[in-house]
């Protein structure tokens, strides 16, 4: 899409410059009819870009077609979304004297074009400020007169204000007064009559040859590519980029490798709307996928717009290559698992420019990525765990501490946690079974960080609980019931493996019911505990762990006891008291309270007295038994009294 023509950017620059600004800024209407800002920056290299560009042009009209732009100005150069320079503006264009190429221009008239219509637009007419004396003086219609155009056009983007040094007021008889003297006419002495310095090679090497009155010493259009002004590594690496698809498979695969070097020299515009398009494009080669990619994280690190550019340009293009585009994630594809592994090496910028609906649903952010977009990136993370190389997966799993903070709790449990849960179980590596369960810990919210967990002991709950109560970790019920089940049916007794499941059961254990550990966790733990393969510093660990649960079961149960029974100081039996109390047995020592087995109540049976209480029934200890009284536990037969010495 056309932004703007390069005239209305060179005055944009003017206003702009005279406030003390830098960028040019516009606001363009897009066809959805939203309206947004765009910046367009004309630095030097943007200067030398275009004008490599419109040589090219000038280079396929003169060589190839045999014609004459005819009036080469900042109107007939288009600028497009790219920051490509084009031209236009072909309604002067003609054959030139002498040529013999078919064409279906007719011949300039210059009698015609160089008489300006008062009637007419000046924006319709020749530009006599940027004419060659070719067509003013000599009448002669010559390729050569567009390299002159071309050289008025070089100062004029470096003059302030930002216009031709040739100023005729459309007047030929003014045109031609100042080519009649070596002070008016621009030239190499008097700076080309520019208010501001040249650049030393512009100035020195290159205008001499292309201002010049005799068109047989002008520059030809492949010389001018050719010349030092473009002898810079930056515009070289535009020129080679540009001629990408010529250049062999090691010479492409060499210029990736260098290329991260020299991106941070490039100006951000042409970083985002040149560089970082045409790498894109370069992706369909499967060989360069990775080196590409390098670069493309490098730019997008590197551009303050990184999150636009991100969202509008690179996140389609990553889930095309890695997940539309594939027909077998289980197949093996080098090229494809060493794009993966870049991708994961970038996971933090990609999540830095890439929320969470974003991540997941491809759905963007208004305030960063206006454009629509369904792309999303979570299935490129499924195709790395589904890789059937180790390498991947490994790299797969460790990125989950980058992944999970932009992920939603439901997405984490429904979406990613089976996929690696089925990958635990049916894995045969022992280095991804010990990846597997790391990746168990930071789904639980917990750490893989030595520093994090500084003891074995389990005593800093505190900060342990608050860790595992994020919202990117899983429920209670899932670490319960689908992760301790996983860790239960592990058969291996390498120590990796043991030590790996120890720090899951850990964490697991923080949120744990207590009896789910008294009755799960602590049996699986005292059988990994006595594996053959520990040494003495892993078995203390298991110790340390089991300890710690147990002390937790012991609290919480001696606490709910509490809770359920009361406060009581022993002095009250209680109803386990009750359930003991069997009675005496009818006619025997046994029966002796409830009978009249006291002394007192066998003289007053014998004396004729009445009792001096009736005794209770329902007493089974009898009450009234002092200090001094002989009591039996029921049940038991009292033994014989010892003899007296």
């Amino acid at each position: 899409a056309v932004t703007a023509s390069l005239t209305s950017l060179l005055q944009d620059k003017d206003d702009l410059e005279r406030a003390g600004g830098r960028a040019s800024r516009y606001v363009t209407e897009d066809a959805d009819g939203t309206r947004r800002r765009r910046e367009i920056e004309i630095d030097e290299l943007e200067i030398q870009k275009g004008l490599l560009q419109i040589s090219k042009a000038l280079e396929f009209l003169h060589e190839n077609a045999g014609l004459i732009h005819g009036n080469l100005t900042p109107d007939a150069i288009l600028v497009n979304a790219k920051s490509d320079w084009k031209i236009s503006g072909l309604a002067f264009c003609g054959p030139a004297d002498g040529s013999t190429k078919p064409t279906s221009f007719q011949p300039i008239s210059l009698h015609e074009v160089l008489n300006p219509d008062p009637r007419l637009p000046r924006s319709v007419q020749i530009n006599l400020d940027y004419t060659s004396p070719d067509f003013v003086m000599d009448s002669n219609l010559t390729t050569s007169a567009d390299m002159f155009s071309l050289g008025v056009l070089c100062v004029a983007l470096y003059n302030s204000p930002h216009r031709s040094p040739i100023e005729t007021s459309a007047s030929i008889s003014s045109y031609k007064r100042t080519f009649s003297s070596s002070a008016t006419a621009p030239s190499v002495n008097n700076n080309f009559l520019s208010s501001r310095p040249l650049p030393r090679e512009l100035a020195h090497q290159v205008l001499p040859r292309l201002i010049t009155r005799r068109p047989a010493q002008r520059m030809t259009a492949k010389e001018f590519q050719n010349s030092e002004f473009f002898d810079n590594v930056l515009v070289s690496t535009i020129r080679f980029l540009d001629s990408f698809p010529a250049k062999t498979p090691n010479e492409k695969a060499q210029f990736m490798r260098g290329l991260n070097k020299v991106l941070p020299s490039f100006p951000k515009s042409v970083m985002e709307k040149k560089l970082l398009p045409a790498l894109l494009e370069e992706l369909k080669d499967r060989d360069l996928v990775s080196l590409i990619l390098q670069n493309v994280f490098k730019i997008i690190e590197l551009l303050p717009s990184g999150r636009r550019a991100f969202g509008d340009k690179v996140r389609t293009q990553l889930k095309d290559l890695f997940v539309t585009n594939v027909k077998n994630a289980q197949d093996k594809d080098p090229a494809r698992d060493a794009g993966l592994m870049v991708v994961l090496e970038n996971l933090t910028a990609i999540t830095n420019n890439c929320g969470g609906k974003e991540f997941k649903d491809g759905k963007p952010d208004v305030t960063f990525s206006p454009v629509a977009a369904t792309e999303n990136m979570l299935p490129i993370i499924g195709t790395a765990l589904e890789s059937p190389t180790p390498s991947v997966i490994d790299a797969a799993l460790r990125s989950l501490p980058v992944v999970l903070p932009v992920l939603d709790f439901s997405t984490i449990k429904n979406e990613l946690f089976p996929v690696i849960a089925t990958i635990f179980s049916r894995t045969n590596s022992l280095a991804i079974k010990v990846r597997g369960l790391q990746a168990f810990v930071i789904l639980c919210g917990g750490s893989n960080d030595p520093a994090a967990d500084d003891g074995l002991d389990g005593l800093n709950e505190g900060k342990k609980k608050k860790k595992t109560s994020s919202s990117s970790a899983l429920d209670k019920y899932t670490m319960q019931e689908k992760i301790v089940p996983l860790i239960k049916v592990i058969k291996t007794k390498e120590p990796a493996v043991m030590i790996a499941a120890l720090n899951v059961l850990r964490v697991v254990g923080q949120v744990a019911d207590a009896d789910f550990v008294a009755m799960e966790l602590l049996p699986i733990l005292w059988s990994m505990s006595l594996g053959p393969l520990l040494d003495l510093k892993q078995f203390q660990s298991f110790m340390e762990l089991i300890r710690s649960l147990s002390k937790r079961v012991e609290e919480e149960q001696t606490k709910k006891l509490q809770e359920l029974s009361g406060s009581t100081n022993g002095a009250v039996a209680g109803p386990n008291d009750d359930f003991m109390s069997f009675g005496g047995v009818t006619g025997t020592q046994f029966d002796a309270t409830t009978n009249g087995g006291g002394e007192d109540d066998f003289e007053s049976l014998v004396k004729g007295k009445p009792s001096s209480s009736a005794p209770n029934p329902m007493d089974s200890w009898g009450e009234g038994s002092g200090p001094g009284s002989n009591v039996t536990s029921p049940g038991m037969k009292p033994s014989a009294p010892a003899p007296s010495a």
